[in-house]
């Protein structure tokens, strides 16, 4: 149980670089007019990267009609649509502040995998609650500075 760096974990930190990418990018170019355009263009995007990546094996259908319905559920709300209102939300705050609110994503996953999924709470699932949330009290307690070239949005 000592601290190590496997091929998950590397995967995650690569993954959650990317996703701090996308949420500055996201910031700099989302306009609140064309949210449903850069939306449709990043699905497309996810969609073409996700079809490169499954090449290799072979694209498996779901077997069952319980299948199909997870499948449509997370591509239309966990997806679609979840990606339509972050970039819209884009457009009306800054990427600071966006991050740290979509740095609660792992909080929220694991609220609902203890009161939906059967999951067990741990010490360490708490722990880690509990480090996501200081962080993000003290990035929001830190006195904002002006940043030159900062994107800046409406304040809705």
């Amino acid at each position: 149980d000592g601290l190590s760096i496997g091929y998950g974990e590397s995967i995650t930190l690569v993954s959650a670089v990317l996703y701090a990418l996308h949420i500055v990018g996201l910031g700099a170019w989302s306009d609140a007019r064309q949210a449903l355009g850069m939306s449709i263009v990043q699905l497309l995007v996810i969609a073409a990267v996700c079809l490169v990546a499954t090449a290799p094996d072979g694209v498996v259908l779901p077997a069952t009609t319980g299948d199909w319905v997870s499948v449509v559920y997370m591509a239309l709300f966990a997806g679609a649509l979840a990606l339509l209102g972050q970039t819209w939300a884009q457009a009306h705050l800054a990427p600071t502040r966006s991050a740290i609110i979509m740095s609660m994503e792992p909080v929220f996953a694991a609220f609902f995998a203890v009161l939906l999924g059967g999951e067990g709470l741990t010490l360490r699932m708490l722990g880690g609650g509990a480090m996501v949330l200081a962080a993000m009290l003290v990035v929001e307690l830190v006195p904002r500075r002006k940043v030159e070239g900062e994107v800046q949005h409406l304040v809705v």
